[in-house]
């Protein structure tokens, strides 16, 4: 019999998950691990926080130690790009010509940071952050700026912002909204972080349309406004999202919309083709939808259920959406999904001024999603709240003195971020 080969593309987290839950449920084939970039597979979360910041070494966001891959037989080709899939004959094109036999094919290929569209965007001193080299070019920058203008208030730009103020460099975030986060978050909660950004010196730019960014020379000095203000800066740092890293697999005829179509098993539309973390786009069946979501806990675990998924037994990726921000003195945990355009009532239990409270967002009396901000132990309860549908009081659901375990089935308080 000949020995099966399993190939991942994508040497990111979810690749190196998925190589370590196929060996330690037994596969014992051929297993090879592609990645583009000269690093072994790390995670991104530090990449945005602590190690931006310089709180941890380089050697702390590697996903495995450098000898595993040796020692469980895995082949870890760096530097090493996927250029084509034949479908019909299970063959993998790499970029030096080489064809690659598979069985199954795992894709964990990511996203990309969404390039800005504008005069300048091309300027030396224009930042982006997705990738370990990304993070090490903006740790020299925090060390020898003294000013920088970060284009979008999402998560990674606030986070790169807190980031910048710690080190002492003086921050302008350009936001379209009215607030950062309003579109995620809504008004009243958003203005928690613009609040904690001001506090911590921070200069906002809100409901502002960005022209161009302004060179001298060929490097960025700035930024130039819609209403032609203009914002001085040694650097400018980029952060309006991402887009799923979808080319090899829409090249090959796989279903793509918004991602890599794949099924709670994540299964693509190929039977033997599987995608996981930032590039799936899965259905769900708590949502009974799909839902791509670009957070570090799907790049951990659906791994598993892909793996389980390629050794031919049943699986379901079913775990709630989840993640986690810190930015200055804030902690925060986010569990749930809320439906884009949709309407939801948002409850407080809690201090909004003292930043220590939990934000449920409800519709028809039910949780779809809650945010625990420097209160911990209340992922689970929070879960069991969206899972079991119960219908709520929004007073007691406020109400501090009322256990949220009282208003469903008790259940244990150990965080997702504790688990792991």
């Amino acid at each position: 019999m000949n020995t099966p080969s399993f190939v991942i593309v994508g040497a990111s987290l979810a690749g190196a998950k998925a190589a370590r839950a196929l060996r330690d449920n037994g596969f014992d084939g051929s297993l090879t691990l592609i990645g583009d970039e000269l690093w072994y597979p790390y995670e991104r979360p530090p990449l945005s926080k602590d190690y931006l910041q310089g709180k941890v070494d380089r050697d702390t966001v590697f996903v495995h130690p450098p000898r595993w891959y040796t020692t469980h037989e895995v082949d870890l080709r760096l530097d090493t790009t996927a250029t084509a899939i034949d479908r019909g004959n299970h063959l993998l094109t790499l970029g030096n010509g080489e064809q690659l036999p598979y069985d199954k094919l795992l894709l964990t290929t990511g996203a990309s940071p969404r390039r800005l569209p504008l005069p300048g965007a091309d300027a030396h001193g224009v930042y982006y952050l997705r990738s370990l080299d990304d993070s090490n070019r903006l740790r020299e920058l925090l060390h020898t700026a003294s000013r920088i203008a970060l284009v979008g208030g999402g998560w990674i730009g606030l986070e790169v912002a807190a980031a910048a103020r710690a080190a002492g460099v003086e921050v302008t975030v350009v936001e379209r909204s009215p607030l950062p986060l309003q579109a995620v978050l809504g008004p009243d909660i958003a203005a928690v972080f613009a609040d904690l950004h001001r506090d911590h010196g921070a200069n906002l730019h809100l409901a502002a349309t960005l022209a161009e960014i302004t060179t001298c020379d060929g490097a960025a000095t700035g930024l130039r406004l819609a209403d032609g203000s203009r914002i001085d800066a040694d650097a400018v740092i980029v952060g309006i999202g991402a887009t799923p890293n979808t080319g090899l697999a829409g090249d090959s005829g796989l279903d793509v919309d918004n991602g890599i179509v794949v099924d709670p098993a994540l299964r693509s539309s190929d039977p033997d083709i599987f995608a996981a973390g930032d590039v799936a786009n899965a259905y769900h069946p708590f949502y009974s939808r799909h839902i791509r979501v670009e957070h570090w806990a799907n790049a951990l675990h659906q791994p598993d259920t892909a793996a389980a998924t390629m050794l031919g037994r049943d699986a379901s990726y079913q775990r709630l959406p989840y993640f986690y921000t810190d930015q200055y003195e804030l902690g925060m945990e986010y569990t749930g999904y809320c439906e884009p355009d949709q309407h939801y009532q948002v409850v407080v239990r809690g201090d909004l001024q003292e930043r220590r409270f939990i934000a449920f967002w409800l519709r028809d009396d039910r949780v779809a999603a809650g945010m625990n901000v420097n209160i911990w132990d209340v992922t689970e309860p929070i879960q069991t709240l969206i899972r079991t549908r119960t219908v709520v009081d929004p007073a007691r659901l406020a109400d501090p003195d009322v256990p949220l375990t009282d208003l469903t089935t008790p259940a244990s308080s150990r965080t997702e971020r504790d688990m792991n």
